[in-house]
């Protein structure tokens, strides 16, 4: 009874929405199309099952209330408490966690809660540099979390390895309230435990934002901060594959207490969430993470890990053997980072053309930059949006060939202009959507259109005639 009911809503909705908005379904039906036909190879993302999409779309968005699960400040909460205590109990079971808050709309939000349940304005946070692959949120100047706190940045060696010793260096001199490990284009491992000992030489609180490996943490593909750090954050749409949002989570030092008198820290990330930063939570969001956790305890996800850091280990070594710079000369997890600038082109440059021909990236700077922000001399490749449509080390060389095809094709005519052969465009495009034809997005229905009736099993197929000769 309960699945017919979710069900008509569902239908009456888009039959609603198609019939009386037309130009906005149009649009709707057009980016579910480009995600079906595109090889989205962004770090930062990842696809949610259809499942995932039924609960953020639900009646349980309707329901406003403000607090958490038995202290409401609003009645009507009977079922929605229920379904935030089991996003909790996901949470903590899939990672290990003594507490969880599942309330934070972002990933960005979970850090700046944490850190105002830490920190007072004005207090040393010591964080990673953003060009050297830390985030924003991390005490990047343009952030509120560079503009509330003095910021301090360490960042990595000759080797492009976070440099452990300078951010020793840093803590001793600056004496920092709370440092932030954990980065946003980093593809190495991080050594948590590490930083908890140079927090602790300091003085200092740590939090780790794995937004970016959280799905390898949950697997057992990476190691977990868990028990290292005192707060660990992360994104649930990066590699949970869940709906946009935050969770916050601790382990041993759940109940350690607060700095200021606050409680115990645990106390303190539910009084930062609401109501210092946050109002009434979104219940449906939080019923899609749920969701999206219940899947990442299973033994399909694991094999997914798996496959997300075999296939970017992979698609490394083929851009490598392509003779493209790749930071690090590798990756442990599904960061792929290299150089675009040293064979003659910009990052931007880079992004818009592969765009053109179905491969979805993101620029971005790299140790060192001399361009801006948003023009760069890098790219960032991830794994996660490939290993869910089944694709691993077998399928790298293909997609590596269609990126080197397509920027090796790449006339630059300035900072951000460039001509693209339209002959390397259509080819690489045609290749793409039949590469998405054969492997589909699970759960989703195929695109509208038929695919192209592309042969690509040879990589060399959709080459440029110029690269092969």
């Amino acid at each position: 009874m309960n699945r017919c009911i979710l069900a008509e809503t569902a239908c009456r909705g888009v039959e609603g929405l198609r019939e009386d908005d037309p130009a906005l379904y149009a649009l709707l039906v057009r980016e579910q199309r480009r995600q079906a036909e595109t090889l989205t190879m962004v770090a930062a993302s990842s696809t949610a099952d259809p499942s995932v999409l039924a609960c953020a779309g639900s009646a349980a968005g309707n329901t406003t209330t403000e607090g958490y699960p038995g202290a409401r400040f609003h009645a009507g909460c009977e079922a929605v408490d229920q379904i935030e205590r089991l996003a909790v109990e996901r949470a903590r079971a899939a990672f290990g966690a003594r507490y969880a808050n599942v309330q934070p709309h972002s990933g960005t939000s979970a850090n700046q809660a944490a850190m105002f349940a830490l920190l007072n304005p004005g207090d040393t946070l010591l964080g990673m540099d953003l060009d050297a692959g830390g985030h924003l949120s991390h005490g990047a100047r343009p952030s509120v979390s560079g503009r509330y706190f003095h910021a301090v940045a360490y960042g990595v060696d000759a080797r492009g390895r976070i440099d452990y010793d300078e951010a020793r260096r840093l803590a001793l001199a600056h004496r920092p309230r709370l440092i932030v490990c954990g980065a946003s284009a980093y593809p190495r491992t991080v050594d948590f435990a590490r930083f908890r000992a140079i927090a602790d030489e300091a003085g200092a609180l740590l939090l780790a934002d794995i937004s970016h490996v959280a799905g390898l943490v949950a697997a057992g593909e990476h190691p977990s901060p868990i028990d290292h750090a005192h707060v660990t954050t992360t994104s649930t749409y990066k590699q949970l594959y869940g709906p946009r949002g935050g969770l916050i989570l601790m382990g041993r030092d759940a109940d350690a207490p607060a700095p200021g008198g606050r409680g115990t820290l645990a106390e303190a990330a539910q009084r930062a969430v609401f109501p210092f930063f946050q109002g009434t939570p979104d219940l449906a969001g939080v019923a899609a993470k749920a969701r999206a956790l219940a899947w990442v305890a299973t033994p399909e996800f694991r094999v997914l890990a798996r496959r997300i850091t075999a296939g970017a280990r992979a698609l490394a070594a083929e851009l490598a053997a392509r003779q493209w710079r790749v930071l690090t000369g590798g990756t442990d997890n599904h960061i792929v980072l290299f150089d675009v600038l040293a064979r003659g082109i910009t990052g931007v440059m880079a992004e818009r053309a592969l765009e053109r021909c179905g491969i979805v990236v993101n620029k971005n700077r790299i140790p060192g930059d001399t361009q801006p922000a948003t023009v760069t001399s890098g790219v960032r490749l991830g794994t996660n949006g490939l290993a869910l449509r089944g694709m691993g080390p077998a399928e790298m060389p293909a997609c590596a060939a269609l990126v080197d095809a397509v920027l090796t094709a790449v006339v630059p005519r300035g900072e951000r202009d460039f001509d693209l052969d339209p002959a390397v465009r259509d080819r690489v495009a045609a290749a793409v959507r039949a590469l998405c034809a054969r492997h589909p997005l699970p759960g989703y229905p195929a695109a509208s259109s038929p695919p192209l009736a592309v042969e690509i099993a040879d990589p060399a197929a959709y080459l440029h005639p110029s690269v092969t000769a």
